[in-house]
């Protein structure tokens, strides 16, 4: 029976970890200690499921009373993004292993302290990154393996985050660079871990734009500019909000769920957290983070990734290339819950460099982020699968180059020069935070 400690009982934690310990994994997984800054979530966590109750909570002062007294194999890491270093870095001086929620951390510098106390113990740390498990993107893994498009030369990857998705970020506590790291970081490591698994390189150098378009107080669409600390729900203006209004109405409002400090209303009080709100306005003056990015990143062995990424778009998606001497590889998404036109099925089209186009139909996984999550929560909690043919355990290195690849791109956009990945990950580069 493995122990698990959670630092940060989020809604991703209960959702992602808590729950498929508690209801899943039972027989060979138990939760000895629940650690968060706000006591609150203990009652929301220990209400949604009885059998914590009892279960000791600590505040974050008291990690190393938690690991003395409750002695866990291994801490799960999942409160708000800049939150992570501490505990991932307590975690590895007690010699406990960890698995965080991406982003690993939200700097280079924190990316540094973690793979020096990394070094140095007997833990290893496990990044929660899913979308290396999708049934599309194990498939593209698979085809690269078997050498269908031969040496890859270039990436063409550009994601669509739709209004809804968009705009929650902006209503949360990820607007702040020094909590999420900005969307590069928080959103964008995904991406770039994808790209790095799937060509097999690290990322080297990266140049980027990127600007604050939609969201703060100079939005095109801000109902009423100059007006500060709006909430949504107790806006007076949000009948003239177009973002508001595009999911909603004056008799349905369609709330927007916090990946990271809400949950279903299960203790009768009508609060999840103290001192929060998760809807301010999008157009608030303290949003200090880009919603649009292009950018362009070189890998290893002079593999180029052309990438771009928008946070207010009218539908959720994602377009993908991936060029080599003997082909490409192709494919789309659409995000089919919230698109109000008929979404085609994704297939995996392959191209020959010469010869007919391909298409490979993928059989789609059940569970949260297109199947990814029940199929990583496996590999968590069971170990990987020793039948599959490629690794896709993130490790605290990969997840340092996703996450310094993100810091790369901001940098970029705010200094107008290429950065190199290497010397964030070396302390080259002064802070500009």
């Amino acid at each position: 029976m493995k122990t698990y400690a959670i630092c940060g009982v989020s809604y991703r934690a209960i959702k992602m970890f808590i729950d498929p310990i508690v209801k899943i994994y039972k027989h060979r997984c138990r939760i000895v200690a629940l650690l968060d800054a706000d006591p609150l979530r203990f009652e929301v966590c220990t209400t949604a499921y009885p059998g914590l109750a009892g279960t000791p909570v600590y505040l974050p002062d008291a990690f190393d009373a938690m690991i003395q007294e409750t002695q866990p194999d291994v801490v799960i890491v999942a409160g708000i993004d800049a939150s992570h270093a501490s505990y991932i870095v307590q975690a590895l001086d007690w010699d406990r292993d960890v698995i965080t929620e991406k982003p690993m951390v939200t700097t280079s510098s924190d990316c540094r302290r973690v793979l020096e106390a990394e070094s140095r113990s007997k833990g290893r740390v496990t990044v929660a990154l899913n979308y290396r498990y999708t049934p599309i993107h194990t498939r593209i893994k698979e085809m690269l393996l078997d050498n269908r498009i031969g040496r890859i030369t270039s990436v063409d990857l550009n994601w669509y985050i739709d209004s809804y998705h968009g705009a929650s970020y902006f209503k949360r506590w990820n607007r702040k660079r020094d909590q999420s790291g900005g969307l590069s970081i928080h959103k964008s490591t995904h991406h770039f871990d994808l790209v790095s698994w799937w060509i097999g390189a690290m990322p080297v150098e990266a140049f980027a734009y990127g600007d604050l378009h939609y969201y703060g107080p100079d939005g095109e669409l801000n109902p009423v500019k100059g007006e500060e600390g709006r909430h949504c729900g107790t806006c007076t203006v949000k009948e003239n909000c177009a973002y508001m209004m595009r999911w909603t109405s004056r008799s349905r409002e369609v709330a927007v769920q916090d990946d990271h400090l809400s949950v279903a209303n299960t203790t009768g009080t009508g609060k999840f957290y103290t001192d929060y709100q998760p809807d301010a306005c999008i157009f608030d003056s303290e949003i200090d983070i880009e919603d649009t990015y292009a950018a362009v990143v070189k890998y290893e062995g002079n593999v180029f990734l052309n990438y771009s990424v928008n946070f207010s778009l009218p539908y959720e998606g994602y377009r993908l290339a991936i060029n080599g001497t003997k082909g490409r590889i192709e494919t789309q998404m659409y995000h089919s819950s919230r698109v109000t036109f008929p979404v085609p099925e994704q297939t995996v089209d392959y191209f020959p460099l010469f010869g007919s186009k391909e298409s490979i139909h993928v059989v789609p996984g059940s569970g949260m982020h297109s199947g990814a999550d029940p199929v990583l929560q496996e590999h968590l909690f069971l170990g990987p699968d020793s039948a599959g043919p490629h690794n896709r355990m993130p490790s605290a290195l990969e997840g340092a180059y996703s996450v310094a690849t993100g810091e790369a791109v901001w940098r970029s956009a705010r200094e107008g020069r290429p950065v190199r990945i290497a010397d964030l990950l070396s302390g080259s580069v002064p802070s500009t935070r």
